[in-house]
């Protein structure tokens, strides 16, 4: 606890000092929008981007807190860390993404000066998801400072693949399909695959869900679900790019909801639906479109994406999860391999595919230039060529995800960051201060079958038996007994 302090305070005050030396807002945030307005001609301050990209904005952010947090919240014992520590590294991951992201993206060269705008935080949140991912393969097994180091390396690679993606191959990724899930997904398993931990089983207890946790996770899937489509489309074009992606997302979320329900009754003997499937394949659709959404992929292809990705993760928490396990210990809490690594590289697939395939006649001609962006440096690119370049991005991904993964988890390998033990994973109590329910007093007697029940008399001095009040155990009785229950103590007279 004295680590995070120290090291929190720090983050902060390092912060403070960056931004106060780099971070401006940009003229459409700036007092001077009113000079702006008046030089270009604009009439309206509807023209301004804010009004444009917050609503999408709004829904990314409750995605990033609201929704990744409660995704997480299946385990049993775990939900403080999970919503609790999603809320810490993702405020501390998007301040130093907009500085990232201002280096490598928005630094203006005559005044070495960042300028920020609703945009810039769009684009942050989008990093700070890349991290988010990597947390749920580690969940439940990392104390908060390694979180604290491993998303402030997580930023600094997604800022440096973000930009040989996006701006050296010019690959188009408005979703993240590519630089987001597949570099997230990779990166989290890399760094679980180097931090295994053989006596993992100590905790096995602590491991699973109980039928209230896995109810608040689905409060998690079901906002991302919802706002999934904003995700997508949060930084398209104005106009008809962001009104498909919209649309695309729409269809393939739904698709995928459809066939992960049909596999997963399909998996079990009883025809019984498994929850870990619902909380978590039924967004797989989300994540394979992103790349694609703005492409004229078409409703019934949004549809077949939708489709093939709710079979593919669901039979990846059937079948394959389990094997990376057992054969390549990788321990994947969250199983993000299944909901966001395999998905992300369908998703880059998807889009080289559709990139390859374009055509003027169902683009149009400014339409192919526009969706494509083929301006300036890249005016004379074919689309073949940038199909090819699509699947170069997806590739740049997962190199940086495993080998900067690797790098990392080596790194908080070290033994002083305070990471819990193997029987004390999965657990809120050692970092969080877990307070009891509330004391309930219970009297009541208890006879052998066929005996009176009546009113108890004066009990004797209690003798104490202390035990968890989740894991009460059924007692047998072979007289009359008073038991009061007292804030997880049972006590026997």
């Amino acid at each position: 606890n004295s680590w995070l302090t120290l090291r929190t305070h720090l983050s902060l005050i390092a912060m403070i000092i960056l931004f106060g030396v780099f971070i401006r807002y940009d003229e459409e945030s700036d007092t001077h929008w009113v000079e702006t307005k008046a030089h270009e001609n604009i009439t309206s301050d509807i023209e301004n981007d804010f009004y444009f990209r917050y609503p999408s904005f709004q829904d990314v952010h409750v995605m990033i807190f609201v929704g990744f947090g409660f995704l997480m919240t299946f385990l049993k014992r775990y939900s403080f860390g999970a919503v609790g520590f999603n809320f810490l590294i993702a405020s501390f991951g998007l301040q130093w993404a907009l500085l990232m992201q201002g280096w490598f993206h928005s630094l203006d060269p005559h005044t070495g000066k960042i300028y920020i705008g609703v945009e810039s935080l769009i684009n942050a949140d989008f990093c700070v998801a890349g991290c988010l991912i990597a947390y749920g393969a580690v969940l439940g097994k990392v104390s908060p400072v390694q979180l604290l180091v491993m998303t402030l390396f997580g930023i600094t690679l997604f800022a440096v693949e973000e930009y040989i993606i996006l701006n050296l191959l010019h690959a188009r990724d408005a979703g993240g399909s590519m630089v987001i899930h597949t570099f997230g997904g990779y990166y989290g398993l890399a760094i679980t695959w180097v931090l295994y931990r053989p006596n993992l089983h100590q905790s096995k207890r602590m491991q699973g869900s109980v039928y209230h946790s896995d109810a608040f996770a689905m409060i998690g899937t079901l906002f991302l679900w919802m706002f999934w489509p904003s995700f997508n489309s949060a930084i398209t074009d104005h106009g008809d790019g962001q009104h498909r992606a919209a649309i695309n997302t729409y269809l393939c979320l739904a698709s995928t909801v459809l066939t992960t329900v049909a596999i997963s009754s399909l998996s079990q003997k009883t025809g019984k639906l498994d929850m870990v499937h619902i909380q978590n394949s039924t967004l797989a659709g989300g994540v394979a479109l992103g790349t694609a959404a703005e492409f004229m992929i078409s409703p019934y292809g949004a549809l077949i994406v939708g489709f093939f990705c709710g079979i593919i993760s669901t039979m990846g928490y059937i079948f394959i999860s389990p094997f990376l396990e057992k054969t390549l210990k990788i321990q994947d809490t969250c199983g993000i391999h299944n909901l966001h690594a395999m998905p992300g590289v369908i998703g880059g697939i998807v889009g080289a595919i559709t990139a390859a395939a374009a055509s003027e006649s169902v683009y149009g001609k400014q339409g192919l230039i526009n969706t494509f962006d083929f301006t300036g440096d890249f005016k004379d690119r074919s689309v073949l060529t940038q199909g090819g370049y699509q699947a170069a991005g997806m590739c740049v991904s997962i190199v940086f995800g495993v080998v900067g993964g690797a790098i990392v988890g080596s790194i908080l390998k070290l033994p002083i960051w305070g990471d819990p033990a193997d029987e004390n994973c999965f657990d809120d109590e050692v970092y969080w201060e877990v307070r009891e329910p509330a004391t309930h007093h219970l009297l009541f007697t208890i006879q052998p079958l066929g005996g009176a029940i009546g009113p108890p008399p004066l009990p004797p001095p209690p003798t104490t038996h202390t035990i968890r009040s989740h894991t009460l155990p059924r007692w047998l009785c072979t007289g009359t007994e008073h038991c009061v229950l007292n804030s997880g103590k049972m006590l026997i007279y």
